[in-house]
Formats: C-alpha cells, sequence, structure tokens
C-alpha cells in the first residue's frame, strides 16, 4: 500500500509543480514601477587654466578609455572625415574627479570643454602620483589628443578612439 501512495505522489507532485509554472497564477503582488533613468554623472570642468601642459613628442601612446559612453560627442568633435578614418587633434584638459564614485582615482578627459572618458584606472593612479611629484595635485593640466576611427566599413560608422600626447606612466 505505502507502494502505491508513493508511486502516486511521484506521478502527481511533477504534474501539480508543471501546472504552476505554466498557468502563472495571480497573487496579489502590485506591479513594479519601472526606475527612472538618472542623468549620467559628468565631472565640472573648472574654469581655472590648466597648471601645466604635458608632451611626448608627438607619440600619442596614452589612451583614453569609456569613450564608448561618448562617441556622439567624440564623432562631432572629429569632423568631417567622409569614409576614411579621422585623425584630429584637439587640446585636451586632464582632470582629477574626486567626486567619481566608482574609481577613487579617476582622471576625467575634456576635448573642447566635452567629456570624452577617463583615464583607464592602473594610469589615472600612476597620474595622481606624478601630479603630486610636481605638487599639482587636484588640478587640471592639459596634453594634445588625437581623435582615430570613425572609418566606414562595410557601410557603417567605426567607433572612434581618443588618444593622449603624455609621457608614457609607470
Amino acid at each position: 500500500m505505502g507502494d502505491i501512495i508513493y508511486l502516486i505522489l511521484m506521478g502527481v507532485c511533477p504534474v501539480a509543480i508543471y501546472y504552476l509554472i505554466k498557468t502563472k497564477p495571480r497573487g496579489t503582488a502590485q506591479p513594479i514601477a519601472p526606475k527612472a533613468e538618472a542623468a549620467p554623472y559628468t565631472p565640472a570642468l573648472p574654469q581655472t587654466a590648466p597648471a601645466r601642459h604635458w608632451s611626448d613628442e608627438g607619440r600619442f601612446q596614452l589612451e583614453v578609455v569609456a569613450e564608448s559612453r561618448y562617441q556622439a560627442t567624440i564623432r562631432q568633435l572629429a569632423g568631417a572625415h567622409g569614409e576614411q578614418s579621422a585623425n584630429a587633434r584637439h587640446p585636451a584638459i586632464l582632470v582629477p574627479d574626486d567626486m567619481n564614485a566608482y574609481e577613487s582615482t579617476a582622471v576625467a578627459v575634456f576635448l573642447s570643454g566635452q567629456m570624452v572618458g577617463y583615464l583607464e584606472p592602473k594610469q589615472a593612479a600612476a597620474f595622481r602620483r606624478l601630479l603630486a611629484q610636481q605638487e599639482l595635485e587636484g588640478q587640471p593640466t592639459s596634453c594634445d589628443a588625437l581623435i582615430r576611427g570613425g572609418g566606414l566599413w562595410e557601410g557603417k560608422r567605426l567607433s572612434y578612439s581618443v588618444s593622449l600626447d603624455v609621457e608614457p606612466l609607470r
């Protein structure tokens, strides 16, 4: 008799579970309201003149990161370049971003007063050490920047990148 009850339970339970999953019984839960989109954080560009201008003789080896978020701005700054890749130079302002919620050593990069990305975290930490050595902590500095990319490939515009003319950071 016990075996029969066991077999019945083994047959009824999977059917009950299947029914509950497929019918999605209605509860009294209230629908969840969609979260409001917060405006993306952008650090303020100081109105003071840069404390120093950096240069690495035009090598442009330091890459800006997170520029995918700023592609529209970078595309505008790149200017018209047809189907070929852009090769547009701009003055850049490097701003230590002490209010960044994600990276305590963040350094924001601005071209023509518009945010275009950040230094990679390890590079930003090294850059901040360099600022401290030069007694320029927290101050904006400048360098030249180069916008590359954005050419057409198979009918689609490729992404842009921004490189800075700053000596390699260690």
